[in-house]
């Protein structure tokens, strides 16, 4: 068994960075499978120069998702979203090696996460690290100002250590939008993003737009693996995408890598 195919199990039964957070998730029936999002939640005015440079140059894009648990889907197989951008990515750069790898930091703070980054930089070596962060802040209140600054020395670890970043918020679910005071800590991914001139993939506001159209429901009180599964296709699909603009690339122009 490969690393990364032992990664996988791990990752699907501790990694649920998106839909499931509500108790349950139903997809409309009138739009099945479908993964609408508006194109301007999908660019970035920010780059991604590094994966510019690795594709081009007909090297391995390694990606590293860095990611917290908030829920669980029991099942063993490759359906979560980062290996669902993986196979998308795929698809889409044919000619390019796309790697992804996880970094499970289950039940951390920014700050506790951070504390591990440069071992983690300097043993994984990515490209591209899509940083998934502020859920688990948020739901202990954690103070956004301290929040703020633990993303900001994430970042400028990140970067210091030669990679590419992608800042990823906050899950959306209409359940705990009361609860939970999501506002402070989307603001301050916001200016932390803007400070390092970084990609910000806005989990949120698409999550909301698919609740608000009705392209899934994520107020149900329906449970069920295949509905999230369907979730994390969406967004690995979307993540795909949003790295493709991010790189500033054109698919066609790539060398075929040997």
């Amino acid at each position: 068994m490969t690393a990364r195919s032992a990664a996988r199990p791990r990752l699907v039964l501790g990694l649920v960075l998106l839909a499931m957070l509500a108790p349950g998730l139903a997809l409309a029936e009138d739009q099945p499978g479908s993964c609408n999002v508006p194109a301007y939640l999908l660019a970035s005015d920010s780059a991604l120069p590094k994966v510019a440079d690795a594709l081009k140059a007909g090297r391995p894009l390694d990606i590293l998702v860095v990611g917290s648990r908030s829920s669980t889907i029991m099942t063993a197989d490759a359906t979560a979203y980062p290996w669902r951008m993986q196979s998308a990515l795929q698809e889409k750069l044919a000619a390019a090696t796309i790697n992804v790898a996880v970094e499970l930091k289950v039940k951390k703070t920014a700050e506790e996460a951070v504390a591990g980054f440069a071992k983690m930089m300097e043993e994984r070596k990515p490209v591209l690290v899509i940083w998934q962060t502020g859920t688990f802040d948020a739901t202990r209140s954690v103070d956004p100002d301290e929040f703020r600054d633990a993303v900001d020395e994430g970042v400028t670890l990140m970067q210091k250590a030669g990679a590419d970043v992608i800042l990823m918020n906050l899950q959306y679910s209409p359940r705990t939008e009361t609860m939970i005071s999501s506002a402070p800590y989307l603001d301050n991914l916001r200016v932390v993003a803007q400070k390092h001139d970084v990609p910000l993939f806005d989990r949120f506001a698409i999550m909301r737009e698919w609740n608000e159209k009705g392209e899934f429901d994520l107020f149900s009180p329906s449970p069920g693996i295949d509905l999230a599964k369907r979730v994390h296709d969406c967004i690995g699909r979307a993540l795909s995408s949003f790295v493709i603009d991010a790189a500033r690339i054109n698919p066609g122009e790539l060398r075929i890598q040997r």
